[in-house]
């Protein structure tokens, strides 16, 4: 046990301290996608060549996880994704010269391996989210959040699993075969919505409504030992990603890309041009966690005072500034008024935001 909880402390190779907190080194710009809706039911073998997938958009190529702080991935990595009223469909296409996997057992421990990963947070509250790997063996670890590792305590259920998964890797080469080249692999995922409303407001989600998800792939150096594939002891592992996080951790759901079920795809490239009032007081408010997420760490107390935090001069756009934040022995809440509506954004001191509406007496 002890073990286990160690490993998760540093899921995806992310993550040294469960206590420590960085700020993202990137300006707030998420990544977009329209998931198309179908009526059709996708044959899951991996191979993506049912007609339905013509109708969804590739992704952006993937990303360090960092983003332009440093270069661009070896290998290209992109993603598709449709729905259905009973499914959330996902296909990702995995270049890769050197095709090779050595975990084959339900729950261990994937990112070991070069691997795919899908977090997803239904109601973007950066609390209770779903995350998923699996190598091109097709082994699979699924795991439930109840929070990032940043705000302590007890964080993932790994006995979690996502019962009817429908999952398929296709290999374009041969698999732990070093004298054969390959091109690419192939994941195709079909995950209920009945598993995935555990943590959703709705689900399906309705036409229109967008979840906070991200894509990452996990890639070792290699070596080759004795005809097999071996990681090169002492070299960490790369991280891409759909959308970049700012810092070595995925474990950050506010900086995930947005993820809308549309009917049908309404651009060329399957973005979406969004400013959600909604969205942007939340990235205000987050920067008031991270700040007194480190005054609490520095001094044991939580602060309201603005300059203090170092939040004067931040731009604060169409919002009221600064603002109310709340503060007990143990907690703080700051909350954002949108405009021209009668609702407020909060956020916590566990990083957990919400958005509350003012009933008149």
């Amino acid at each position: 046990m002890k073990a286990l909880i160690i490993i998760l402390l540093i899921i995806s190779g992310t993550l040294l301290n469960a206590y420590e907190l960085g700020e993202p080194k990137l300006p707030f710009a998420p990544k977009t996608y329209a998931a198309p809706k179908i009526d059709e039911y996708i044959f899951i073998d991996g191979k993506i060549t049912d007609t339905e997938w013509l109708e969804a958009k590739w992704t952006d190529y993937f990303v360090d996880i960092e983003g332009d702080l440093k270069p661009e991935p070896r290998y290209r990595t992109r993603v598709k994704m449709m729905w259905n009223d009973y499914y959330f469909y996902i296909a990702a296409k995995l270049s890769e010269k050197h095709v090779w996997g050595t975990l084959d057992v339900h729950d261990s421990v994937i990112f070991q391996d070069n691997d795919f990963e899908v977090f997803i947070d239904p109601d973007g509250d950066t609390h209770n989210y779903y995350e998923l790997e699996i190598n091109a063996l097709g082994t699979i670890w699924d795991l439930l959040l109840l929070h990032p590792y940043r705000d302590g305590g007890q964080v993932a259920i790994d006995s979690w699993d996502i019962h009817t998964l429908q999952s398929a890797v296709y290999v374009d080469g041969t698999i732990n075969d070093p004298d054969s080249p390959d091109i690419a692999w192939y994941v195709e995922l079909a995950i209920p919505w009945e598993v995935l409303g555990e943590c959703a407001q709705q689900s399906p989600p309705l036409s229109g409504d967008y979840w906070r998800v991200n894509f990452s792939r996990v890639e070792w150096q290699h070596e080759i030992v004795d005809g097999k594939y071996q990681k090169v002891a002492g070299q960490p592992e790369d991280n891409w990603v759909w959308s970049p996080q700012g810092l070595i951790n995925m474990h950050y759901p506010e900086m995930w890309g947005y993820v809308y079920f549309v009917d049908k795809t309404p651009s060329r490239d399957g973005k979406v041009q969004m400013f959600i009032p909604e969205e942007k007081a939340k990235w205000l408010l987050r920067q008031v966690y991270y700040r007194n997420y480190s005054q609490y760490r520095t001094t044991g107390v939580y602060t309201s005072d603005i300059e203090q935090l170092g939040l004067m001069d931040i731009d604060h756009g169409i919002f009221e500034w600064p603002p109310l934040i709340e503060i007990t022995t143990s907690t703080f809440e700051a909350t954002i008024s949108l405009p021209n509506t009668e609702n407020s954004v909060h956020i916590n001191n566990m990083g957990k935001t919400w958005k509350t509406q003012t009933v008149e007496p």
